[in-house]
């Protein structure tokens, strides 16, 4: 047997073996070094500043942990209290609320109203309410291992940022991978995935605070709802409506009528419409000018498509596993595109 096929096999062998050695820690890896692609420009804001990778990677890790996964922590532990407290007399009051609807209904929607009736008999509170403490222990638990995995990905996030220049350039030497397509890759990756984590992030802050701001302003804890609505408007298109909706219905449910068509107009009109429609594309727009070169153009359809498809296959990180993975794909064509014209020419 040749030496290089020995190496070869030895090689494949190996790599097995640390794929299963690391499996626990793989999601991790891979989340923590495409935030790492996606905030390259904080890292090299940092490095301008204090002149050390070392405090550089540092301020950068602890910016993600204060403005990223401490507000998630604190929507999940306060949201599994919240459900674990939910009195089973506001669900009775939403059926009776619903009940005096459907007798006011019109004549257009009596259709629906069979429906709606056959619904709300299966509808049992105390069953259901078990079912929320239920959820509300899962979330708990959910709660508790999405913050040890946390950490995990706040370690490699470093790892990522200081040693990451390194780790690219030994595996680029290791697979003989052309300078030019190696950049290129790279390039098209921190453009696109910079673009997705800053436009999400500025969109889930600004739509959080509108959010936070209605509902602080009725009594309620506008910090827990901003943050809740901040990431469900992750979500795409219904994202805003499985937070507003049910908070209506519970306004409803305790009588507040005026409150309960305040939140949705309020939500309708000025999230929806004016900070959706009009702010979000322009925030897009000016952070589109600021990471992406003029001659570099990125199609959002296929970014929004990338969004929902990471999100339905890999959950909450696949707002950025989707985009990356599509990134990958397209710049993989079309550096084969290129190096078949290379050879036709």
């Amino acid at each position: 047997m040749k030496k290089e096929y020995f190496t070869l096999i030895l090689l494949l062998l190996v790599s097995y073996g640390i794929y299963q050695l690391y499996q626990p820690f793989w999601m991790s890896i891979i989340v923590a070094s495409l935030l790492a692609i996606s905030t390259h420009h904080i890292q090299m804001g940092f490095f301008h500043l204090t002149r050390s990778r070392f405090w550089a990677s540092t301020l950068s890790t602890l910016s993600l942990g204060i403005l990223f996964f401490a507000p998630l922590g604190y929507f999940l532990f306060h949201f599994s209290l919240l459900l674990q407290n939910l009195d089973p007399a506001v669900l009775t009051n939403i059926e009776i609320k619903l009940r005096e609807w459907l007798s006011h209904l019109p004549p257009s929607f009596s259709q629906m109203e069979g429906k709606i009736e056959a619904s709300l008999s299966q509808f049992d509170a105390g069953a259901f309410t078990q079912h929320i403490l239920d959820y509300a222990g899962q979330i708990g638990s959910f709660a508790m291992s999405f913050l040890s995995g946390t950490v995990f990905i706040l370690i490699f996030y470093f790892v990522a940022h200081y040693y990451g220049k390194d780790i690219f350039e030994f595996f680029k030497r290791s697979a003989h991978f052309p300078q030019q397509e190696s950049t290129l890759i790279l390039f098209e990756m921190r453009s696109v995935l910079s673009v997705v984590f800053y436009s999400t992030l500025a969109t889930a802050v600004l739509e959080g605070a509108l959010f936070g701001v209605a509902v602080g302003y009725l009594g309620y804890n506008g910090l827990l709802f901003g943050i809740m609505y901040g990431f469900a408007s992750l979500v795409p298109v219904i994202g805003g409506v499985i937070m507003w909706f049910p908070f209506c219905l519970f306004e409803l449910a305790l009588g507040n009528t005026e409150n309960a068509i305040f939140i949705a107009l309020y939500t309708i009109i000025v999230i929806s419409v004016i900070a959706d429609t009009f702010i979000k594309p322009f925030v897009i727009k000016l952070i589109n000018q600021k990471f992406i070169k003029p001659e570099e153009k990125v199609n959002e359809l296929i970014v929004f498509f990338a969004i929902i498809a990471g999100l339905a296959t890999f959950g909450f990180w696949g707002m950025i596993i989707g985009p990356a993975l599509t990134v990958l794909f397209l710049t993989l064509l079309r550096i084969t595109e290129t190096q078949n014209d290379e050879e036709i020419h």
